[in-house]
């Protein structure tokens, strides 16, 4: 499998090489006669229409990611809905660029901690918000730990929680464990899943 970067111009960056030693820098124009099923593709946020092109290397099948020099919450949820898996600086050390193509080759999403807990918060508002939320699957939790959950979910980040509930941000990270366990989920991203409408739905597709 191919591991190729989708730019408009020459953005030969070292650290690029370095992560990637069998990278190829392609222009867009020439990536639809090389794509295979499977190869994992960086397009940059700076290529013309990039959302509509990810969509599409998505639907043949690439693992996609999408690589800017601003990184902002808005344009992380944009690539994650046009289906991305990943979100990254384009200066990111090469160690954090070869995590982040470890867990999209194998179904995962990876975003920038600082903008997950925004990128959540849009998921959970695109997803109908709490007035919206599976009251039974709540039911599992105490009342504090609907009142973290919650607060997470609406795209608060482990500080902000804390000040908001007046407790610590160590108990918060406790709360959010159990919460984590009790629901048998891994991250945030999964917890707004879980306790959104469309679990169901997943979940009679998948049977």
């Amino acid at each position: 499998m191919a591991t190729y970067f989708v730019s408009q111009g020459h953005d030969e960056i070292p650290r690029w090489q370095e992560a990637f030693k069998d990278a190829r820098l392609i222009r867009p124009d020439d990536l639809d006669a090389r794509l295979v099923r499977g190869d994992c593709v960086w397009v940059m946020a700076d290529v013309p229409e990039w959302p509509e092109r990810v969509g599409e290397l998505q639907r043949r099948g690439a693992a996609v990611g999408v690589m800017t020099y601003s990184p902002s919450a808005a344009e992380a949820f944009q690539a994650l809905e046009s289906g991305a898996r990943a979100y990254v600086h384009a200066l990111s050390p090469p160690e954090l660029l070869r995590q982040a193509r470890l867990v999209i080759m194998n179904q995962g999403i990876w975003v920038p901690p600082e903008l997950m807990a925004r990128v959540v918060g849009g998921a959970f508002q695109a997803l109908g918000g709490a007035g919206r939320l599976r009251s039974e699957a709540l039911a599992e939790l105490t009342e504090r730990e609907r009142a973290v959950a919650l607060a997470v979910m609406e795209g608060y980040s482990n500080k902000e929680v804390a000040r908001r509930l007046d407790i610590t941000e160590r108990t918060v990270k406790a709360h959010l464990g159990a919460v984590f366990r009790k629901l048998g989920v891994r991250d945030r991203m999964q917890l707004v899943l879980r306790l959104s409408p469309t679990h169901e739905a997943i979940a009679d597709t998948s049977q």
